[in-house]
Parts: structure tokens; C-alpha cells; sequence
């Protein structure tokens, strides 16, 4: 259950940190809202999860889920160039996550 939380955790990484972008700089209300939504969701969820999972473990899937997901959201919907390298390289970042998980 705590793997299931961290991830869900860190998806909701990559949603507050969208918003966050999208806030412009707290000025836009919604942004804002789903902004603290997100974070205070995101932090229970890994804090939840590191009762059961090493605190470097959970930090690091957590980190990095949620930065794979921003950067493909930026790159699919934000203006963000996708490149081969790019895309390969958070592809080596999920294949990380998924190890960590692996020899947990």
C-alpha cells in the first residue's frame, strides 16, 4: 500500500509543480488553489509512505516521478522541446525509479 501512495504521491509532485508554474507567481486563483492542493496531498502521501519505505528510497521515486511527469507534461503541452536525448534520458529516470523499487 505505501508503494501505491508514493507513486500516486508522486504524480501529484508533477501536478503541483505545474500549477505552480501556471500560478504566475500566486496571481491566478485556480493555479493557486490546485497549487496548494497538490503539495499538501503530495507531502502527506510521502510522509505516509516513509513510515514503510527508506527515507532515500521514497524521496527518490517520489523526486522522480513527479519530475519525469513535469517534464513530459511540459513537453507535450508547455511549449518544452522534446529531443531523443531528452526523452531517452527520463526514460533512464523512470528505469531508476523502477529499480529502486526492485531492490527495496
Amino acid at each position: 500500500m505505501a508503494w501505491v501512495i508514493l507513486v500516486l504521491s508522486g504524480m501529484l509532485e508533477a501536478v503541483w509543480a505545474t500549477a505552480l508554474g501556471k500560478s504566475e507567481n500566486f496571481r491566478r486563483r485556480w493555479p493557486t488553489v490546485i497549487f496548494a492542493a497538490g503539495i499538501i496531498l503530495s507531502m502527506a502521501g510521502l510522509a505516509f509512505a516513509m513510515q514503510s519505505i527508506p527515507v532515500g528510497t521514497a524521496y527518490a521515486v517520489w523526486v522522480g516521478i513527479g519530475a519525469v511527469l513535469t517534464a513530459a507534461y511540459a513537453m507535450a503541452f508547455g511549449g518544452e522541446k522534446a529531443t531523443v536525448v531528452k526523452i531517452l534520458l527520463l526514460l533512464g529516470v523512470v528505469g531508476c525509479v523502477v529499480g529502486l523499487k526492485l531492490v527495496g
